[in-house]
């Protein structure tokens, strides 16, 4: 099994620990500067004699039993400053044929772009990426927003790791049309990626604010990397990029200074053989009970 390396802290002052060029593919998803605080709730359903009718014309209720949350609130110049630290860092420990995929909201993405043109010359801008979802709500203002950007750079742009043979492979819309042979293989992605958010209902679902689908991880973490390589996420949240590397035999080094973030990883990551915790008592708490919590659903807003 794969190796994990988890560090509760700054992940600047992390990133200037690391080897030069040690790391195989970074993956980051920071904050979007939305300008907002962002909440995720954990409601418990419970039968009681009011509330709405549902399963078996029963009645039940929704009890509010905790929130995560995040800021993502910055003023434009500390936004970019704070991600030009980090991403110096980044592209120094990429290895020569290294890649970085930045993940990021449309409100910020084309100053990242300018900022990653900077930084690793625009030659190295391999793709921007357009993942879009049909999950929620609709305003009636505007065209909904169902999309973010996810910009691929590589260190050197004459040399890279593109396995696209080891790629997910999507249902022809026409089959009749391309023959039996190409329509059971399937087609390979092209740089507009349709893939559903992470459900509330889904199991993959850990209750993180910003949570994105394994789905996604996995095809970067398959196509841009080889078994056994060293990959990061700085900004690990919920740790589904390293939840990615390591079932596809990558091992992995996440980073994150929000409390809760540790706590969701330390839930995660629970039965994995091969977890090294830095900074962090990954030890069971005493006082958490024995008993399986009831079940819940997660509710977001803004």
């Amino acid at each position: 099994m794969a190796r994990l390396e988890i560090h509760f802290g700054d992940n600047l002052e992390v990133l200037k620990r690391i080897p030069d060029g040690s790391v195989s593919l970074v993956y980051i998803d920071p904050p979007y500067n939305t300008g907002k605080i962002m909440h995720r709730h954990e409601i418990s359903i419970e039968r009681r004699g009011e509330g709405h009718l549902g399963f078996e014309d029963r009645r039940y209720a929704s009890v509010r039993v905790g929130t995560k949350s995040f800021s993502d609130i910055f003023h434009q110049d500390e936004h970019l400053l704070f991600l030009e630290e980090r991403l110096v860092e980044a592209k120094r420990v990429l290895a020569d044929d290294g890649s970085l995929f930045l993940h990021m909201g449309v409100s910020e993405s084309h100053y990242c772009k300018v900022l990653l043109d900077q930084l690793f010359g625009r030659s190295s801008f391999m793709n921007e990426i357009v993942w879009a979802w049909d999950y929620g709500a609709r305003t009636k203002r505007r065209w909904p927003a169902k999309h973010d950007v996810i910009f691929w750079y590589a260190k050197d742009p004459e040399r890279y790791v593109f396995d696209l043979d080891a790629c997910d492979r999507l249902p022809y819309l026409s089959p009749h049309l391309v023959g039996s042979e190409k329509a059971e293989r399937g087609k390979t992605p092209t740089d507009a990626w349709w893939h559903t958010i992470v459900s509330p209902q889904s199991r993959e679902k850990t209750g993180y604010p910003s949570q994105k689908p394994l789905g996604i991880l996995e095809r970067i973490v398959k196509v841009h990397s080889r078994p056994g390589d060293m990959l990061c996420d700085f900004f690990a949240g919920s740790g589904s990029f390293g939840d990615a590397a390591t079932r596809n035999g990558r091992d992995c080094i996440l980073v994150d200074n929000n409390r809760q973030a540790l706590e969701v990883m330390q839930e995660r990551f629970k039965e994995h053989p091969d977890v090294v915790w830095r900074d962090w008592d990954a030890r069971p708490r005493a006082s958490e009970p024995s008993d399986p919590a009831p079940a819940r659903v997660l509710q977001a807003e803004a």
